[in-house]
């Protein structure tokens, strides 16, 4: 049966059949063989619903809408002009500044995709401009919008915590330190490249414009102290936070900045639908395929082999973080983490590792994908800014990814940078 669920599943991959479809025909494929009988496929729609009924999910469209009113805002370039006060000054200076507004970005949406979007119309056209090579600019800014679903607030850590029981809040704060670190390293490499071609320097800043800079970013910045002061001092739920994160978002775009209407609301109401729809399609599907998948021990006998390979914790963890660095290049990664979460999170308990710090890993892991191809959905969103061709930005952004792969084996093999935080915050 699980070979023929495996050929069912990629036979529709390889046609290009949606991944939420995708996986539901799987599900009902390996339901209808459990019992030769139509009559299972009853199963489906509890299984389905039962897979979205968790009231943590509630925060995802929550912060899926927030993201949408404060890119509307147009609190972007204020937060670009605050990065480029703070770092333009060096060699590769926007370069370093592209890479700072995506850690404040993160602290907003959460969503790589966006972060692409938003901080590449913008500085992409600036840094070719100010004389970067165009394919540098592109790759730059897709390598360092992974950082936006790494550090809190972030969907991929949602659904996580929902799925696998384990500490919404408690992996907000474990992300905080991964995504300094996945910056630093992106920062070296920026650095190296731009002294070796020899990229501008910014023009520096005095004392009063950095001082000018840090009060127009006050606005964007409040947004998630708010959101996980909140959260990690207990004042609200995750889901509560989101639901303040609208609120934040409504009260500055309408209030204080004034730059949003009403007529606004209605797309973004429409766009947050949208994804928030395809998300829970794929949850809700995958929990079909992973209800047939556990009723018949495969997670179970997955483990055992892979724990009968080695005994030795180093070499099956490295083993589990080349599998989703593998998958995650030919998958949605929500639906990569959906389905391999509860097969490997056991695997990862068994060999000590903790939820949350197995956690940060994997979805470091699976956002890696994102800049990857063939289906890297922040790769397209760079060539689609640029026009440039996907096996160009493909080869610009190699040594970018090679030093994100190391900082990956470097929060999974010392687990202290995810899990310092979290047990100074109680959550150990």
């Amino acid at each position: 049966m699980f070979v023929s669920i495996i050929v069912v599943f990629a036979t529709l991959l390889i046609l290009g059949v949606p991944i939420g479809f995708t996986i539901g025909v799987a599900g009902l494929v390996g339901l209808y063989m459990m019992a030769q009988d139509v009559a299972m496929f009853t199963m489906a729609p509890l299984q389905f619903f039962s897979g979205l009924d968790m009231f943590t999910l509630m925060a995802m469209p929550f912060f899926i809408l927030a993201g949408e009113i404060m890119n509307k805002t147009g609190i972007t370039g204020r937060l670009v002009k605050f990065s480029n006060i703070l770092v333009g000054n060096v060699r590769g200076g926007l370069a370093h500044a592209n890479i700072v507004a995506s850690v404040f970005f993160a602290g907003m949406t959460g969503a790589a995709v966006s972060d692409t979007a938003a901080i590449g119309t913008m500085l992409i056209p600036a840094m070719e401009e100010d004389g970067y090579d165009l394919d540098f600019a592109a790759s730059v800014t897709a390598a360092s919008s992974i950082i936006g679903p790494t550090i809190p607030p972030s969907n991929m850590m949602v659904i996580y915590g929902s799925l696998m029981n384990v500490s919404i809040a408690g992996l907000f704060a474990a992300g905080f330190l991964p995504g300094l670190t996945l910056a630093a390293v992106l920062m070296v490499m920026s650095a190296f490249i731009s002294i070796k071609r020899g990229y501008p320097k910014g023009m520096k800043t005095t004392f009063k414009e950095k001082l000018i800079g840090l009060k127009d970013a006050t606005l964007p910045l409040l947004m998630p102290i708010i959101i996980l002061g909140g959260i990690l001092s207990g004042v609200f739920t995750p889901t509560e936070a989101a639901a303040v994160a609208v609120a934040y978002a409504m009260v500055v775009g309408f209030f204080i900045l004034k730059s949003i209407k009403l007529k606004d609301l209605s797309p973004m109401f429409v766009n947050t639908a949208k994804i928030t729809g395809v998300v829970f399609l794929i949850i809700g599907t995958a929990s079909i395929l992973s209800w047939v998948l556990a009723i018949n021990q495969v997670p179970e006998m997955i483990a055992q082999w892979l724990l009968s390979t080695t005994e030795n914790p180093k070499i099956i963890l490295l083993l589990i973080i080349l599998l989703m660095l593998v998958v995650g290049m030919f998958m949605d990664i929500a639906a990569a983490l959906i389905i391999l979460g509860p097969i490997l999170h056991p695997i990862a308990l068994s060999i000590g590792m903790s939820g949350i710090h197995f956690g940060i890993v994997m979805v470091l892991s699976l956002n890696i994908a994102l800049m990857t191809p063939p289906v890297g959905a922040c790769l397209f969103v760079a060539c689609s800014i640029t026009k440039l061709k996907l096996s160009t930005l493909s080869r610009a952004i190699i040594p970018f990814i090679i030093v994100e792969v190391i900082a990956l084996f470097i929060i999974a093999y010392v687990p202290e940078i995810s899990t310092f935080l979290p047990g100074l915050l109680g959550f150990y």
